[in-house]
C-alpha cells in the first residue's frame, strides 16, 4: 500500500511526542483521520472545535508535550481560533492541522475557502501551508519544532489533495528540542548583587517564569529577608512551602502583596510580566530578570534588566548575595498576609434558605480535593475564587484564561487535563460553579461527594455532554435549579435554564 502524505504527517507528529489529537472529523480531514486511526495517536472527538483547542492547550500546558488538534476545511478549522489564541498566549506547544480545500480551487472564493494562514498568523509561532507533497515532512517538522522551542501554537494548513497524494522520499528531517542554559553575564550579576547587598527593604515579585525554580527563589528570599509576592500564573510554582510568601497584588490580590511591592526600596522581578503599571512602585529601584528579552522594561521602567532562566540565574547570583539580618520589613508583610488568610478562612456556611457563597464553596472544595488535583476555572469571578482560595501545595495545578481573558474555557480545559490522567486510571471530578449559586444538595442524600483530581469552576458549555463518555465524577452547580441528575458515574447538580 502506497504511503500517503497524511500518513507521513501523522508519523512525524507522533515522533515529535504527540499523544492526542482533538477535533471533529469531516470531508477534507478524512484521510488524516484514517492515518491517525492507524497510528498510536489517540483521536479525541469533540462537540465543537473551540473546545478541542481549549482541551489541547490545557494538556500541553500541563505536560509540556506537543498536543494536536485538527479540523475540516472552512468553518471547521476556523472554530479553533479562540482556544488557539488562549494556547498561544500561554506558550503551550499546540499544533493545528487545518485541512483545506483542493489547491486547484484556491483563490476563486470557492465553497468553504478560508485563508487560514492569514487568519492564524496573529496567534501562532508558525503558520504555513504545505504547498506540495515534497514539502510534507520538512514543513511538519518545522511546525513541531517551532511549537516546542518557541512555546506556542503552530498551524499547518494541509490541502485535501496534498493529504491524499503519495508521500515522497525526503531527507530525514527530525525535531530537536535541546535547551541551553541561559543566564546574565558575570558583570551583570555583580551589578545586581551590589544593589541588593546595600539595600534593606527588598521585595521579590515572582511569576510563571519561576517554574522549576521554587527552591532557588525561596533561598534568595531567605538571603535577602525579602517578602515574596507572586503573580496569578506563578501561584502553582511558588506559594507552597514558602515562609516568605505574601500572596498576590493587583486587582485580585491582597493587601500584603500590594503593600510589600509598593513600599519596597528595591523590587526584584523574577520571571514576571505583570501588566498593570499602577501596581508597580514609583520610586523603588527595579531589577528585572526574564528569559524573554522582550519582557524587559516593557511594563515599567527598570534599573537593571537581565536575560536569563530564573533557576540558572539565581544559582549563579546566590553566592554573590550577602546574608541580610534585619527582618522588620519582611515581618510586617508576612504577618499581614497571615492575618488576612485567617480572616478569609473564618467564613462559615450560609443558612439553608440563602445563596451559597462562592468563596465558601471553593474553600470546601479546597479542603476535600485530592492533594494532586487539577483545577480549571472560567475567566472572571470563578477564577478569582480559585486563585484566592485553592491551596496548591506543590502538587496541584490551577488553570484559567489569565492572559487572553476569554470565557467558558473551564470545562473543555478540564477535559484535556482528564485525558492526561486517564492513562494512570485516575477518576476525576469537575465542579462547574456559576457566579451565583442557589441552595443545592451536594452529593447523594445531602452528603459531600468524594472530590478527586480535576475540577472545572465556571460557566457551563455544550461540551459538558462529553463527560458522559468518560469515567468521570462531574459536579455542576448552577443558578435557577437544584434538582440532582445522575448519568452513569457522573453526578450533575443543577442545570442551566
Amino acid at each position: 500500500m502506497t504511503k500517503r502524505v497524511a500518513d507521513l504527517l501523522v508519523e512525524t507528529l507522533r515522533a515529535a511526542g504527540v499523544e492526542r489529537c482533538y477535533g471533529i472529523v469531516g470531508d477534507t480531514l478524512n484521510q488524516i483521520a484514517h492515518a491517525i486511526d492507524r497510528n498510536t495517536i489517540q483521536w479525541v472527538g469533540m462537540r465543537h472545535e473551540e473546545a478541542g483547542a481549549f482541551a489541547a492547550g490545557a494538556e500541553a500546558q500541563l505536560t509540556g508535550r506537543l498536543t494536536a488538534c485538527a479540523g475540516s476545511c472552512g468553518p471547521g478549522s476556523l472554530h479553533f481560533i479562540d482556544g488557539l489564541y488562549e494556547a498561544n498566549r500561554n506558550r503551550a506547544p499546540v499544533i493545528l492541522i487545518a485541512s483545506q480545500i483542493a489547491r486547484q480551487d484556491l483563490g476563486f472564493e470557492s465553497i468553504q475557502e478560508v485563508d487560514f494562514v492569514d487568519i492564524y498568523r496573529g496567534c501562532s509561532v508558525f503558520c504555513e501551508m504545505i504547498l506540495t507533497p515534497e514539502q510534507a515532512r520538512r514543513k511538519t517538522v518545522a511546525a513541531c519544532q517551532a511549537a516546542l522551542t518557541r512555546g506556542g501554537v503552530a498551524v499547518l494548513v494541509v490541502p485535501v489533495d496534498v493529504a491524499n497524494a503519495a508521500a515522497h522520499d525526503e531527507r530525514p528531517y527530525a525535531v530537536h528540542v535541546r535547551r541551553p542554559l541561559v543566564r546574565p553575564s558575570d558583570a551583570d550579576l555583580d551589578e545586581i548583587a551590589a544593589i541588593l547587598n546595600e539595600s534593606e527593604a527588598i521585595t521579590i515579585y515572582a511569576g510563571a517564569g519561576c517554574a522549576g525554580a521554587h527552591d532557588e527563589v525561596v533561598a534568595t528570599a531567605a538571603r535577602l529577608k525579602a517578602p515574596m509576592a507572586h503573580t496569578s500564573r506563578g501561584k502553582d510554582f511558588l506559594e507552597y512551602d514558602n515562609p516568605y510568601n505574601v500572596g498576590m497584588t493587583g486587582i485580585i490580590g491582597g493587601a500584603a502583596g500590594y503593600h510589600a511591592i509598593l513600599d519596597c526600596e528595591v523590587l526584584l522581578l523574577l520571571g514576571a510580566d505583570f501588566a498593570w503599571t499602577q501596581f508597580y512602585p514609583n520610586t523603588a529601584k527595579i531589577i528585572q530578570i526574564d528569559l524573554d528579552p522582550t519582557h524587559i522594561g516593557r511594563r515599567h521602567p527598570v534599573t537593571i534588566g537581565a536575560v536569563g532562566n530564573i533557576k540558572t540565574t539565581l544559582e549563579a547570583l546566590l553566592p554573590r548575595l550577602e546574608q541580610h539580618e534585619d527582618r522588620s520589613f519582611l515581618t510586617i508583610h508576612v504577618e499581614r498576609f497571615h492575618m488576612d488568610r485567617a480572616s478569609a478562612r473564618a467564613e462559615t456556611a450560609s443558612g439553608p434558605a440563602s445563596a451559597i457563597s462562592g468563596t465558601y464553596l471553593t474553600k470546601v472544595i479546597n479542603k476535600h480535593a485530592a492533594e494532586d488535583a487539577l483545577f480549571a476555572a472560567d475567566d472572571g469571578t470563578a477564577a478569582v475564587w480559585m486563585l484566592r482560595h485553592i491551596d496548591t501545595g506543590g502538587k496541584r495545578r490551577t488553570f484559567a484564561s489569565l492572559l487572553h481573558g476569554t470565557m467558558a474555557g473551564g470545562m473543555p480545559s478540564a477535559l484535556g487535563l482528564q485525558k492526561c490522567r486517564v492513562t494512570a486510571s485516575r477518576s476525576c471530578a469537575f465542579p462547574a460553579v456559576t457566579q451565583s449559586c442557589r441552595r443545592t444538595h451536594i452529593g447523594r442524600n445531602g452528603s459531600r461527594p468524594r472530590l478527586s483530581q480535576e475540577y472545572s469552576i465556571g460557566h457551563q458549555r455544550p461540551e459538558v455532554g462529553r463527560v458522559a463518555t468518560h469515567p468521570l465524577s462531574v459536579i455542576i452547580l448552577s443558578r435557577h435549579h437544584s434538582q440532582q441528575v445522575q448519568h452513569n458515574r457522573s453526578v450533575l447538580i443543577g442545570s442551566s435554564a
